[in-house]
């Protein structure tokens, strides 16, 4: 008497169970084709957050890589502006010697103006890369790479690159020059600075 009511539990127990996957898979599906936007629009909603945000803590920089020669000849700089200060730091090799080193004082107003044009400019639009594509070693030999970073306590929350070389147009969607000039206009004579290094 037994046996006969297990075998009916047995088919109706097996339809529940392929029942609860299907819908499961259904749900998963769902949220994949409808929130996808959602999660990549909250990641720019955070990067755009960051580069806005005034905290002392917050910060911007522009690093930037020249040709890749014998290492007495290699050079690179970097810009970094913060709320309360500005520098541009030129280092010698690729064992980041600094040759040299200006740090000026920032105040909030000033940095808020900067951060506004560098949004208007679209320095966080881009996605960033992941793996060998995010490797910038032997990139853009013959020219220069171009690193945007928004930065929490020194730590990265974004960086985006682009290049000089056609080849390598990095994960930078904006202009690169216009990005730069912004920069470079954060640090008085900056550019003759600069035209001595290459």
């Amino acid at each position: 008497m037994t046996k006969p009511k297990f075998s009916r539990i047995i088919p109706i127990a097996l339809i529940l169970i392929i029942v609860a996957v299907s819908i499961a898979a259904l749900v998963s599906l769902a949220r994949t084709v409808f929130f996808s936007g959602t999660i990549a629009q909250k990641s720019v909603d955070i990067s755009k957050e960051s580069l806005l945000n005034t905290s002392v803590n917050y910060s911007v920089a522009l690093i930037v890589r020249g040709p890749i020669v014998a290492n007495e000849s290699f050079s690179s700089y970097q810009i970094k502006v913060a709320p309360n200060s500005r520098s541009l730091t030129v280092y010698s090799g690729y064992l980041n010697q600094i040759s040299n080193n200006i740090v000026l004082d920032n105040n909030i107003p000033a940095y808020e103006q900067f951060v506004y044009a560098l949004d208007k400019a679209n320095m966080e639009k881009g996605t960033e890369l992941s793996g060998n594509k995010n490797d910038l070693r032997g990139i853009c030999a013959s020219g220069f790479v171009y690193e945007y970073k928004i930065l929490k306590s020194d730590s990265s929350i974004k960086s985006l690159w682009s290049s000089s070389c056609s080849g390598s147009r990095g994960s930078l969607d904006a202009s690169v020059n216009q990005l730069n000039k912004l920069f470079m206009a954060q640090i008085p004579d900056s550019s003759d600075i600069i035209n001595k290094i290459w």
